[in-house]
Formats: C-alpha cells, structure tokens, sequence
C-alpha cells in the first residue's frame, strides 16, 4: 500500500479550497443574473383590432342622443327650430331674466338710495384720515343693510301690487313690470331735484307731462346726479370740523418748534377721540336716514 508523501498531502486542500470558491463564485453570479432575466417582459404579441360591438335594439339615433349629452335635459336659448310661438317666448324669457340678473347690481347701485350711503360713508374714512379702516367690504355691506331698511316700503309695494298677483296670474309680465315701476319711480321722483329731471327731459325733447307719467329713462339720471350732489354735499359738511382739528394741531406744533413732526401724528387720535365722543357712527346713520324722509 502506498501512502501519501508529505508534499501531495501539502497540495490537496488547496486544490479543494480552489474549488469551493469557484462554485460560491458560480453560485453569486447565478443570483445576480436571475431578477434581471425575470425582468424581461415577452414582445407584445400584435392582436387584430376589434371594435365595440353595438347591443341589439340600439339604433344610429339613440347612440347619437347618448353621445351628445344629457337626453333628459335640454336647454336651448335660441329661437331656431322652435315649432310654436310659446317656444319663442320661453326662450326670450329665459335670456331677458339671464340679462335682469347681470344688470341686477347696477340697479341697486343706481335706482335706490346706496349711492348716497356709501359715498357719505367712504368720506367719513376719508375725513377721519384712515386708509384702510373701517374696510371696503364693512363700509359696502352697512351701505347694503341701510339701503335695505330704507327701500323697505318701496319693496312691498312691489311684492303687493307687482309680485304677489303675477305669482297668482292674474296679471301679465308686462303689467306686472308696469305695477313694479310705479314705486320706485315715485322713490325717485321724491328724492330727485325738479332741475335735474328736466335737464335730461329736455335733453330727451319730451313735451311737458305729469311726473308720474315721464319714461325711467329720464327720471333715473336725473335721480343719480341729485344723489351724487346730495352726497357731497354732506361729505364737505363732514370734512369741516376734522379740518378745524388739522388746523389747530398744525398751528400748535409750529407754535412750540416742532415743525418735524407730521400734524398727523397727532391730529388723527383727537380725531377717532372726537368722533367717538360725539358717537359718530349714530350721528351719520341718523342723517342718512333722515335725509330720505324716513
């Protein structure tokens, strides 16, 4: 028998160390080879294309009808292809009352009282020397509310005569725009000055007539240019007292030397003082309501 030398025993385990690491080196390569290949996503295969297949029972029409939208409502402001008067009338109805909500703003700003009230009111900001306070929102929402309280008995006598009995139908459109006129242009004609309604009559070259009987045309200009006048005519009575104050406090610190010192500084707290003193905010909405006969 014949055993191995010192030297082949020597050599063995590095031969089988040598391989072991040449299967964990296999083993790794495998491992890090194997998510990428299971990645790979197959070629799309090309499929003919099939289009949708209607149901039975489903004409041409009705797809049509589903595809252009809602079948139950239809709105059309337009007069083509209306079969019968009515369809005409609903249709001009429809676009007068679109038009009346647009215009709506504009006539409360110009056929009632909140052109005076919010004028006087941005003047009173003005003559207390404050940017920005009370704000724009405060000022158009107390115009808003006092308008409100003021036309109170001009709106239900359009609810009386004008509403109420279009509502129940025993009148007409027209003679219920007729009915709701009458109120207001009497509020009009009261608050207006004489002068200002007959320069746009004669403007309008209108042969002499009873006030009640004169177009809107003509008493709504004139209505508003009597408001703008009002309206600075109690913003300058507003302004006086506040200019006194300016006055005196300017004159005071010259007086004394400081002629570095903005009168503002201290004219505009003895102005919030006084004004809080005398409680202007109830002085002020007293006469705007009082102005208007109330």
């Amino acid at each position: 028998m014949n055993f191995p030398t010192q030297q082949q025993s020597d050599h063995q385990p590095a031969f089988g160390t040598r391989k072991t690491w040449v299967w964990w080196l296999t083993l790794l390569v495998l491992i890090l080879v194997a998510p990428a290949a299971c990645a790979q996503t197959p070629a799309a295969s090309i499929m003919p294309f099939v289009g949708p297949v209607a149901p039975s029972g489903i004409t041409p029409a009705t797809v049509s009808s589903l595809t252009t939208g809602f079948a139950p409502f239809k709105l059309n402001l337009g007069v083509e292809g209306s079969q019968q008067p009515q369809d005409v009338d609903v249709a001009i109805k429809v676009l007068f009352t679109i038009t009346l909500l647009t215009l709506a703003p504009s006539i409360i700003l110009l056929m009632t009282c909140f052109t005076r009230i919010v004028i006087v009111l941005s003047f009173v900001r003005s003559a207390l020397s404050l940017q920005g306070t009370p704000a724009n929102q405060i000022i158009i929402g107390l115009s808003l509310f006092i308008t409100y309280f003021i036309m109170a008995p001009v709106w239900e006598k359009i609810d009386e005569n004008a509403l109420q009995p279009y509502m129940a139908k025993t009148i007409s459109s027209s003679q219920a725009l007729d009915e709701a006129a009458k109120p207001i242009r009497a509020f009009m004609l009261k608050q207006a000055r004489p002068k200002d309604v007959e320069l746009f009559a004669a403007i309008a070259k209108l042969k002499p007539t009873a006030p009640e009987n004169l177009p809107l045309k003509v008493v709504i200009p004139g209505f508003i240019i009597s408001e703008l006048r009002t309206a600075f005519q109690m913003g300058f009575l507003l302004f006086v007292p506040f200019i006194l104050i300016d006055l005196v406090v300017a004159t005071v610190l010259m007086s004394m030397g400081m002629m570095m010192m903005p009168p503002a500084t201290i004219s505009l707290p003895l102005k919030i003082l006084l004004f809080v003193l005398v409680d202007g905010w109830e002085l002020i909405v007293r006469s705007l309501v009082l102005s208007f006969g109330g």
